[in-house]
């Protein structure tokens, strides 16, 4: 009998030691789809669609598209709300609740998700998005962002059809050194010479264009990049005569 005690005893220090499950956040965190419709964790009140909707497609003012975009990118978002590089008051808390894989998880979920076209008539292209301005410094948004907005690799994503009043504001964010989670501060200095007036437009254009699929090869994200980088050095090089 004492034996036994012994044994029981010894049992529960050793289940004491082990890490506790957490069999409801298991259930909600499953798979992205879950992830996206319960909040894992989180909760509802953290539930993606509450502001992406149900087909990924934004709610058309401040919450972005997320449908069909770069799930490298997503995922890399999602990494850098939880790790406080990309501050939000919503997302970063939300951001935290998921682990990497939960995140990698829903990021692949909303990749996976078909367009929906836009319903409104195209604007004409804005030239500062297609050419740029060397003389201000400005490099070409599409030299990243593909001349139709459809992003070009992880790094460089897809633009056409998301909501104007999000574009803006990111663009704004950049512009003032409020968001700086972008590779090689490409678009901090990108951003920096734009006015109101030039967001503006380039957002209420972009939100009007059909998104389409970007490059496959990662050699494609790469050429842009580089591109995109040596336009810069050139274009700050034009303005620097002395050097």
């Amino acid at each position: 009998m004492r034996a036994l005690l012994l044994l029981l005893i010894a049992a529960g220090l050793t289940a004491g030691c082990r890490p506790v499950t957490n069999h409801t956040g298991d259930a909600f965190t499953a798979t992205g789809e879950l992830i996206a419709l319960s909040g894992g964790e989180g909760g509802p009140k953290a539930a993606c669609f509450s502001c992406h909707g149900q087909q990924g497609q934004g709610d058309g003012v401040t919450a972005p598209r997320l449908a069909g975009l770069d799930a490298g990118y997503l995922q890399k978002q999602l990494d850098d709300y939880a790790a406080d590089l990309r501050h939000d008051t919503i997302m970063t808390p939300i951001a935290k609740r998921l682990d990497h894989d939960d995140r990698r998880a829903v990021a692949a979920y909303y990749a996976a998700m078909p367009t929906q076209a836009p319903t409104r008539a195209a604007l004409p292209a804005p030239s500062l998005y297609l050419s740029g301005d060397a003389a201000r410094g400005v490099v070409a948004c599409a030299a990243c962002h593909g001349g139709e907005g459809q992003g070009v690799g992880p790094a460089n994503p897809a633009l056409a059809g998301q909501p104007k009043a999000y574009t803006a504001d990111q663009l704004t964010r950049w512009r003032e050194s409020k968001r700086r989670n972008d590779p090689r501060e490409v678009m901090t200095a990108a951003a920096a010479p734009l006015t109101d007036a030039e967001i503006r437009t380039i957002a209420a254009w972009l939100e009007r264009l059909p998104a389409s699929p970007r490059p496959d090869t990662d050699a494609a994200s790469l050429s842009a990049a580089e591109s995109a980088g040596a336009r810069l050095a050139a274009s700050r090089g034009a303005r620097r005569p002395g050097r």
